[in-house]
């Protein structure tokens, strides 16, 4: 696959009771990160495909956003939003690991576009 979903992340007003239900049903472990302000990111890590982070954003819907690996993110949402897709956030930056943009598709689908830091 050429451009893969790369990582997998779900928004939940109930972080505790999202991580007993996904480590009950399918035994992922999690590594909580402290995010400040932010409150906690759960990072999970399956034995095969990508792996994501579970966390709450106040007042946002509870979802699933998948995000595509790109090679150049600006290019990528560029031409997103060429083709019809609302863009909800551009190339917004996560220190030492990348950046990513979300948009919405021509047909109302949330997804995310992630480049990894350059080595």
């Amino acid at each position: 696959m050429a451009q893969p979903f790369v990582h997998l992340e779900l928004n939940t007003p109930d972080l505790a009771k999202a991580k007993d239900f996904y480590g009950s049903l399918v035994g992922w472990t999690f590594q909580d990160m402290d995010m400040g302000p932010g409150g906690t990111y759960s990072v999970f890590k399956p034995a095969s495909g990508p792996g994501g982070g579970i966390f709450t954003v106040p007042g946002a819907p509870t979802a699933w956003l998948p995000y595509i690996g790109v090679d150049d993110l600006k290019a990528a949402t560029d031409k997103a939003e060429s083709l019809g897709a609302k863009i909800i956030m551009r190339e917004q930056p996560v220190p030492d690991m990348g950046a990513f943009s979300i948009l919405t598709d021509p047909t109302g689908a949330n997804i995310a576009l992630w480049q990894p830091k350059s080595a």
